[in-house]
């Protein structure tokens, strides 16, 4: 994302061309999630972190048909292949004398395998803490932006943006298969920060410096870039030595990260950009 590579010129499209992409991908986003909770209970496909169930690492050459035939007796929902033979093995919630027999035949075929297991009900108790985590931090965000932008149409484009960015990225964790786990709660917790930080340069150049319109958003958008292009180079590092060393949870991190700094791109230098445009054309701001 070389300075020369990208020319952000908006001069040339009117407020209502900048929003319509976002808008339209904000509203299909809307669309699929809301088709997931009407079908599952939840806006996203819990991990085991909250559905309860057992998480199984283990280093083997067994093709995942071959795992898949020794494990037939039991609740196996998931294999994910990491390098160097890593596998990932998820078992959905099973009672005691079933997860017991489940033990004793992975130590017996895998000796150094590592198991993990969650009840189901400090799974729920986790789910329902780490939604209301993510909705009060998203409030006291917008309270913050309020009271430090005084003005209701900057305000509302950041917050507007910030949420276009988490609704994005979620239904794309649907679609991508990502699970909502402590991991990518505490990536889309971070997502709001990272949000936030690049509207609110774009809003503080545009209303309270001096000058051309067009000419500062230019400038936002240089100083803006760069901010996330190194963000997005050093998660993409994170996602790459992740996915080598089949760790799963920094690389659910990590791909998060990566889809919500791409739709922070388009949130921040299209709608937000763009609802700015309209807002001083209007006569707002300075």
């Amino acid at each position: 994302m070389g300075m020369g590579l990208i020319k952000y010129d908006i001069e040339k499209y009117s407020p209502q061309q900048l929003v319509i992409i976002p808008l339209v991908l904000l509203v299909i986003s809307i669309v699929l999630l809301a088709f997931t909770t009407i079908n599952t209970g939840m806006p996203l496909t819990p991990g085991i972190d909250f559905s309860g169930g057992t998480a199984v690492t283990v280093i083997t050459s067994d093709t995942p048909a071959q795992i898949k035939a020794t494990f037939t007796d039991y609740p196996l929902i998931d294999i994910s292949e990491g390098v160097n033979n890593g596998k990932f093995l998820k078992f959905s919630s099973m009672d005691d004398a079933k997860f017991r027999s489940l033990t004793t035949l992975i130590t017996q075929k895998y000796p150094d395998a590592k198991i993990d297991q969650i009840g189901e009900s400090f799974g729920k108790t986790l789910q329902y803490q780490a939604v209301i985590a993510l909705i009060f931090s998203f409030i006291g965000m917008a309270i913050v932006i309020f009271i430090s932008f005084r003005t209701f149409v900057p305000a509302g484009a950041v917050v507007l943006s910030a949420f276009a960015d988490m609704v994005m990225t979620a239904a794309t964790m649907n679609i991508v298969g990502i699970p909502l786990s402590l991991g990518t709660v505490a990536a889309l917790l971070m997502l709001i920060g990272y949000s936030v930080d690049s509207d609110i340069l774009l809003t503080n150049r545009v209303l309270k410096r001096q000058g051309k319109l067009n000419d500062k958003l230019t400038g936002a958008f240089k100083t803006g870039i760069i901010m996330t292009s190194t963000t997005l180079a050093a998660t993409a590092a994170l996602f790459i030595v992740s996915w080598f060393g089949s760790v799963q949870i920094l690389m659910e991190i990590s791909a998060v990260l990566l889809i919500g700094l791409v739709f922070d791109i388009l949130n921040t230098w299209l709608t937000n950009a763009g609802i700015l445009k309209w807002y001083v054309l209007k006569g707002g701001g300075k």
